[in-house]
């Protein structure tokens, strides 16, 4: 399958970091397995509100193709998978957090309120 990273060249660090997560899905599928842990695909689509089924599939084998998520299939009927972050996926939440903190700030200081997560 074809992925839709660049793998460079690149003109820093910080542009091939971005080319990791780019896209509108993959840091909240990071930040979602990173809240919650290992996570069913009907989890994740429900603690994501907006992805269609086709995107979060999409998104789902680049992230796991890149070493970010790690996909493990049972064999049962039906069948069952199970999403969870991987060391790398792990340190490349650590390495958003600040990101993370200075959106926050943003949210606070324009009044835009955050949008509610769903109970698990």
């Amino acid at each position: 399958m074809a992925t839709t990273a660049r793998r460079g060249p690149y003109f820093c660090g910080i542009d091939a970091a971005m080319d990791v997560v780019s896209g509108k899905w993959k840091s909240l599928i990071l930040w979602e397995l990173h809240e919650y842990g290992v996570r069913r695909f009907a989890q994740l689509r429900r603690g994501l509100p907006g992805v269609s089924e086709k995107m979060l599939v999409q998104q789902l084998r680049e992230m796991e193709e890149e070493g970010l998520v790690h996909r493990e299939v049972f064999p049962e009927v039906p069948p069952k998978v199970e999403y969870s972050l991987t060391e790398h996926g792990v340190s490349l939440n650590r390495a958003l957090a600040a990101l993370g903190v200075r959106g926050t700030e943003r949210i606070e200081r324009i009044g835009a309120g955050k949008v509610p997560v769903p109970a698990p």
